[in-house]
């Protein structure tokens, strides 16, 4: 206790300040304790157990099943030795399941050779697994074969349709249905197939991780088309998130990133479709985002994070910077205890957005007037108060570390007040994020990089088809058999998912 007294100073003035700067020390610690403590994540164990393993292996397989369909599209001999061995080994659909027949036929029924009429020689029949909501059926496909009395060697039939799975039992919609149970109602393809075996259809894993590669790489122009029409806007939103992939030489994951840029236009009456694409990535590296946004030229709404500032640099992408991302770290502030500063800043921006649902579905002019007149006035007074207040805090708390946040990037704060387009904060793109992080709950990784790319080609188009009151399940199910079925790559635009929305009523009158 001597020890404890001598150090103290014997200036009263000195001691208020010693003492000061302790209790400001101690407030920081206490907030960043409760901050750990509201944001704890993570597994605690090194070690992963067999399902997540095996959520991982799933991805693998997709990776494996992408590059078999790469081979097959130029060498119709693999393709052909692949269907063969499907065919051999998919053994038989439960015989409970309705069976809905669909003939196949020829439309001439004259011998090709000397006009006489053909007769039904026999037939070929194929089983394909097929999904309504709720409902198994299996749709039997019969082709008869037809055969010339005069002529031995005449065989005519009608062609194999074009499948998505050669030799393999599902259907497109099929398909569709364990890629939205996937990618929209976050179900690992492990438990779906412990969902089918209640149904008596045993369907493992690796088999339907084969069908999500198929299509992944199927549907990978689309996700490349809707992300070029979403720079081709002139205002888009970006956000990131991460996303674990297992590191097979570690026994581990690593942590990827899926980058999120998304186009919503709604709040000021945008004539262009609202959608997101989501980009995966190893790293998140400023260059990464460099890389993905080539070419876009107007405003970008994003976070703080600084990766984006690279592309201000280069004059052609104007920043606009979050309101919500300014309130959360006062609110954070707020909810830990008294706190009026934060308090008052929290009331403060709260009248920014009471002003901004006034104005959401005005057009760009009358939502800058009105911003003008009404926020221009707030914000202008907001920062020297901001700045006045910094002034009196503790540099190293977790409340000056709040208003330095905001102070750092004014100039994006406020590029909302003379764009009517913009928007006040970059909400449309988090919420796009939230179904990436609930997956990432119940996948916890994905299985390689290759994994995660098909993570985000599904995901835009998935995404995207809920933005624009589209059914992902019927829209997946019609893609997806109108590109096997030869769907020309000069109309890509007519698969875009805003392609399938429904028309506006009419009012009438």
């Amino acid at each position: 206790m001597n020890e404890l007294n001598a150090s103290l100073p014997d200036d009263p003035a000195a001691l208020k300040a010693m003492l000061a700067a302790r209790e400001a020390e101690i407030d920081r610690l206490r907030q960043i304790i409760k901050e750990l403590q509201r944001h704890r994540f993570g597994r605690r164990a090194e070690s992963l157990p067999v399902d997540q393993l095996l959520l991982g292996l799933e991805e693998a397989e997709q990776v494996e099943a992408e590059g078999f369909a790469t081979e097959d599209g130029g060498d119709p001999a693999k393709r052909e030795t692949r269907t063969r061995k499907r065919s051999a080994n998919r053994g038989s659909l439960p015989a409970h399941l309705p069976r809905i027949e669909r003939i196949i036929d020829i439309a001439d029924k004259t011998c090709p050779c000397c006009r006489g009429q053909l007769h039904v020689m026999g037939e070929d029949v194929s089983e394909r697994l097929d999904i309504v909501p709720a409902q198994f059926r299996v749709i039997v496909t019969r082709r008869p074969k037809y055969a010339c009395r005069a002529c031995e060697e005449v065989v005519v039939q009608a062609p194999v349709p074009a499948r998505l799975v050669e030799g393999g039992i599902p259907t497109e919609a099929t398909v569709a249905h364990v890629l939205v149970a996937k990618y929209a109602d976050h179900l690992p393809l492990y438990r779906q197939s412990q969902i089918y075996a209640r149904q008596g259809i045993n369907l493992d894993r690796s088999t339907l991780a084969d069908w999500v590669g198929k299509a992944a790489f199927l549907l990978r122009p689309i996700h490349e088309r809707l992300f070029e029409k979403l720079k081709a806007s002139g205002k888009l939103f970006a956000d990131e998130t991460t996303a674990p992939v297992l590191d097979p030489g570690r026994g581990r994951t690593k942590t990827g990133q899926l980058f999120a840029y998304a186009r919503d236009d709604r709040p000021w009456g945008g004539a262009d479709p609202p959608g997101v694409a989501y980009l995966y990535a190893p790293d998140r590296k400023g260059e990464t985002i460099t890389g993905h946004l080539k070419g876009f030229v107007g405003v970008l709404q994003v976070d703080g994070y600084a990766g984006y500032r690279a592309l201000a640099e280069k004059n052609a992408v104007s920043l606009a910077f979050c309101w919500s991302h300014v309130r959360r770290k006062f609110y954070e502030l707020a909810q830990s205890g008294p706190a009026p500063i934060a308090a008052e800043a929290l009331t403060r921006i709260a009248e920014l957005y009471r002003i901004e649902g006034d104005i959401r579905g005005r057009s760009p002019d009358e939502r800058r007037t009105a911003r003008q007149h009404r926020s221009r006035p707030l914000i202008a007074a907001m920062e020297p108060w901001l700045r006045d207040k910094l002034a009196l805090v503790s540099q190293k708390s977790k409340l000056a570390e709040a208003i330095r946040y905001a102070l750092s990037r004014w100039a994006g704060l406020t590029r909302f007040l003379d764009d009517g387009r913009i928007e006040i904060d970059s909400n449309v793109v988090e919420r796009s994020i939230r179904p990436i992080a609930l997956n990432r709950k119940n996948a916890l990784f994905a299985g390689s990089d290759g994994g995660g790319g098909h993570w985000a080609t599904i995901a835009s188009l998935v995404e995207t088809c809920k933005l624009n009151a589209v059914d992902p399940q019927a829209y997946l199910a019609d893609v997806i058999a109108r590109i096997v079925a030869g769907h020309p790559q000069s109309q890509i635009d007519e698969l875009l998912p805003w392609a399938y929305a429904p028309a506006p009523l009419k009012a009438v009158a």
